[in-house]
């Protein structure tokens, strides 16, 4: 059997992080996009154009995956509140305590896992 007092002091740390994290992209989309309105930007034909479009696109994307990040760190946080944690969302068996070792946050087995059927 699994410690969950050990991954939830992980979990806890990785949701602080995350948590420190999102103001920090948060700022960089805010001054990307007033660097972009700021002035008559062609991103086609500027080079510099492409370079906050690029800055623009590469922060959302790191919101976008920090704000599901933490998402997921906290429903883990949540399992281990009401003792479901360590089991699969799909087929109920104990999940190997070396994939929480390596994804503390995830709610499936290797099997479902691997086999895509995360959403299923």
């Amino acid at each position: 059997m699994a410690d969950f007092e050990r991954f939830r002091l992980l979990l806890e740390e990785e949701r602080e992080r995350k948590l420190a994290l999102l103001p920090a992209l948060r700022a960089d989309i805010s001054s990307a996009s007033a660097a972009r309105q700021g002035s008559n930007v062609d991103d086609e034909h500027d080079p510099e154009g492409s370079t906050i479009a690029f800055e623009l696109s590469q922060a959302s994307a790191l919101l976008e995956q920090s704000t599901l990040g933490l998402a997921q760190v906290e429903a883990a946080l949540d399992r281990i509140a009401d003792g479901t944690y360590g089991t699969c969302n799909v087929c109920g068996e104990p999940i190997a305590e070396g994939r929480l070792e390596a994804r503390p946050w995830t709610p499936f087995c290797i099997a479902h896992a691997a086999a895509g059927q995360q959403g299923r």
